[in-house]
């Protein structure tokens, strides 16, 4: 794979881009898990099988809805424990999720199971996925206006993101709140509720209040990232 970067920005207004961040080319985000060694094999195994990439795509939909009635559950039932186990099968089916975001592209790519739409399967169940799931962290938080609002900035940093890819056919991967750092923060916050929940007994807010934290976090860090995004795009126009 022969992957050139854009030419970095160097005039007065300009921001240096990074370069794990930002790629074009095949417009495959950088990631280091796609060359570990267990990713491989599980590629291997998935590409021996009848499964394509665009039911891994839909896959990852099955898991973030799994996240969010996991979510749904964890803040209604009625013991600690029962709380703590429920917040941590939303933190596993949000790995799920990426998991299948992972190996879709690997199977397509790698495995040579390519197909003319498998850029629509790549992109429509990824922004399902990030909506659902955040949709459920604010609903378990208690703020649910809060979870629509990320979803909404979630998807917009996904729309800078494709609109740089039509117009000059660099594809922005920039943080600090891209797809990988915010399932992160969710994973991270679903665990430290369980945690909490499960540890600190008699102070039942500090599930919703971490969630809610972490809901705050993600909306500052997709503004950043809407931004950046917006700006490294608009200085690309500029100098062309």
């Amino acid at each position: 794979m022969n992957e050139q970067l854009p030419e970095s920005n160097t005039g007065p207004d300009s921001e240096p881009d990074a370069p794990h961040e930002v790629v074009s080319g095949t417009g495959r985000r950088p990631l280091a898990s796609r060359s570990t060694l267990w990713a491989r094999r599980l590629c291997q195994l998935l590409a021996t099988t009848p499964v394509t990439p665009n039911q891994i795509s839909l896959f990852s939909v099955v898991f973030a809805i799994l996240a969010l009635l996991s979510m749904v559950v964890a803040v209604q039932v009625d013991t600690a424990l029962s709380g703590s186990i429920w917040l941590m099968a939303a933190a596993l089916a949000c790995q799920m999720r990426l998991l299948c975001n992972l190996m879709d592209g690997m199977v397509a790519i790698e495995a040579g199971k390519q197909s003319r739409d498998g850029a629509v399967w790549n992109e429509l169940p990824d922004r399902a996925a990030d909506v659902i799931i955040l949709a459920g962290l604010g609903f378990a938080a208690g703020v649910s206006w809060l979870g629509w609002a990320v979803a909404a900035l979630a998807v917009s940093t996904a729309y800078v993101r494709e609109l740089g890819k039509g117009i000059d056919g660099v594809v922005d991967f920039s943080g600090p709140m891209a797809k990988p750092h915010r399932m992160a923060l969710v994973t991270g916050a679903l665990l430290t509720a369980a945690f909490f929940n499960l540890v600190v007994h008699g102070t039942p807010m500090l599930v919703p209040q971490v969630l809610e934290a972490a809901l705050w976090l993600l909306c500052a860090g997709c503004l950043i990232t809407l931004y950046r995004r917006s700006r490294h795009l608009l200085l690309r126009l500029r100098q062309q």
